[in-house]
């Protein structure tokens, strides 16, 4: 995907939110930047900030350099990527995104957007360039139909397999769960969709129960420290069999 197709250099929306691979991603900007004849190197009006979490202190930072008078007559440029960021970083983001600065611009990098508030997608000009989740989608479908003990036998089984792949972001175990979270939750929605309800016989919570449930385990998995095997063991004895 070329994301330069996405991008309008006459006409730049105040913050774009690009779902995808950093290393795939950034390249582009760098060579949208050219384009736009703003330097990347010795340019005190362009940022790059790179990191695992976004912390609420990265946030806070951010919103002083925004406010800090420009070096320039030029844009003032925010390339930010993260893998994941955290809630309280994400609330005080709110107050920046809804507050447009004339000349400048931001782009954020995230491998899901979905482990994000939809408040905070809102405020920007949303780009995927990730492919589906088509393995994930997959397993959630297997997931569904097993019995408990081989859904906890699973879950284990994927995170050991996530914690030994070194090719992986430090915070892999915790990316490949939310992953695997989002299939599962559009394979139930589907199902709802199609079936009108998830309620079985075996006392399960169904429907809005269930996907309060889903969106309380995103909301921990992206809490550091959080048990992630507690979370997704959680899965296992609330999702019904459908």
């Amino acid at each position: 995907m070329n994301l330069i197709n996405h991008l309008d250099k006459n006409n730049l929306h105040h913050a774009y939110l690009i779902e995808g691979a950093q290393e795939e991603i950034v390249p582009e900007i760098f060579k949208f930047m050219k384009n736009l004849g703003i330097k990347t190197s010795g340019n005190p009006d362009f940022y790059y900030i790179s990191v695992d979490s976004f912390k609420i202190e990265d946030a806070r930072n951010l919103k002083s350099m925004e406010h800090e008078k420009s070096f320039s007559i030029g844009k003032k440029i925010f390339l930010i990527s993260a893998n994941n960021f955290l809630l309280e970083a994400q609330n005080t983001l709110l107050k920046i995104f809804e507050e447009p600065i004339e000349n400048t611009h931001f782009f954020i990098i995230i491998p899901n957007v979905d482990t994000l508030l939809k408040t905070l997608v809102s405020r920007f000009y949303l780009i995927k360039t990730k492919s589906e989740l088509e393995d994930e989608l997959k397993e959630a479908e297997k997931f569904i139909i097993m019995p408990v003990r081989d859904r906890i036998d699973f879950i284990k089984g994927m995170l050991v397999e996530s914690e030994e792949d070194e090719v992986r972001p430090l915070d892999s175990t915790r990316l490949k769960a939310l992953k695997f979270l989002n299939a599962l939750e559009s394979i139930l929605h589907h199902r709802v969709h199609h079936r009108g309800t998830l309620c079985n016989y075996t006392g399960f919570p169904c429907d809005v129960n269930l996907f309060a449930h889903i969106f309380k385990v995103r909301e921990f998995l992206n809490q550091p420290g959080s048990s992630i095997k507690s979370l997704m063991e959680s899965l296992a004895l609330i999702v019904p069999n459908v």
